[in-house]
């Protein structure tokens, strides 16, 4: 994908949410750092297309059973298994900080 197909885009999720597409709307919602005369070149052309509104996000690339539907229920459970020894972890934090306290 194009910055110009970014910036149309954006430019059309925004008018879609009733926004007037600007050039600092549009510049605070680009995956990249772009320069002003490409984003007001692009905004020149835009014409607004209802439709015309999916992005590829690079999160959905990255992991593809986000868009194949798993089911909430497996995730939280992945999560929960991934987070078990962090809390593991916080809870012999605290009864050492516990025990320097009381010294």
């Amino acid at each position: 994908m194009t910055i110009f197909d970014e910036i149309s885009i954006i430019a059309n999720k925004l008018a879609n949410e009733g926004k007037v597409p600007s050039v600092a709307l549009i510049k605070g919602h680009l995956s990249q750092p772009t320069p002003l005369p490409k984003i007001i070149a692009a905004l020149k052309n835009w014409h607004h297309d209802p439709d015309f509104i999916k992005t590829t996000d690079k999160n959905e690339e990255a992991n593809p059973n986000i868009e194949s539907g798993r089911d909430h229920k497996e995730l939280n459970k992945l999560i929960a298994e991934a987070i078990a020894p962090l809390q593991q972890e916080i809870a012999e934090l605290k009864i050492q900080v516990k025990a320097l306290i009381n010294k």
